[in-house]
């Protein structure tokens, strides 16, 4: 995974609420075993007419050329449904690196979270501020001072999220990397066990 410090980018806003796990990623493109390819499914049934990729649906917002950026910014309730982990590849594979919402489901959180996609909780008054700003604006997150900023105003909001987690996106680690970087903490834990 790469690591996740600090971001300054412009944003997509889905202002669609109870976005689930399927309309995410359609189960129809879960064959695969691998992370790589999911991006060009990510939210397949939104994007095109009939499933044909050269049918862009013009008034879904992934289609749309004025938005662009690494952040998702998504309405309230992002990731219900089933548990798959397709889900987080998926925009992880699209190029997004955080998604705030002002509620995520638990499942899929801790799979954006092992799959290196920051997911940002945020209240709703903050999040109908970010979804008020214009295509042009830009959003700072600080993962180390967990703080979420909207650039044009300064309105800031902090968020939560586990130490052992903020550690391994800090780092870029997933849970073996974070192990191997333990090395010579776990030898000395034995070698005093002896």
């Amino acid at each position: 995974m790469q690591s996740l410090q600090k971001i300054t980018s412009r944003f997509i806003p889905l202002r669609i609420e109870n976005v689930d796990t399927d309309q995410i990623i359609p189960a129809r493109f879960l064959k695969a075993t691998t992370k790589l390819g999911f991006g060009k499914n990510l939210f397949r049934d939104w994007r095109y007419e009939n499933d044909d990729e050269t049918k862009p649906k013009a008034d879904f917002v992934l289609n749309q050329k004025q938005y662009s950026g690494d952040i998702l910014v998504a309405a309230k309730n992002f990731g219900c449904g089933s548990s798959r982990e397709h889900a987080a590849w998926s925009i992880q594979d699209y190029g997004f690196k955080v998604v705030v919402s002002s509620f995520f489901a638990d499942i899929f959180k801790n799979n954006a979270l092992n799959n290196g996609v920051l997911p940002v909780t945020v209240t709703d008054a903050f999040l109908q501020q970010i979804f008020a700003e214009d295509a042009d604006a830009t959003l700072t997150i600080d993962l180390e001072k967990q703080t979420i900023t909207i650039d044009n105003t300064g309105a800031s909001e902090t968020f939560d999220i586990n130490a052992y987690k903020k550690t391994c996106m800090l780092n870029g680690y997933d849970d073996i990397d974070y192990l191997l970087s333990m090395k010579e903490e776990i030898a000395a834990f034995e070698k005093a066990r002896g």
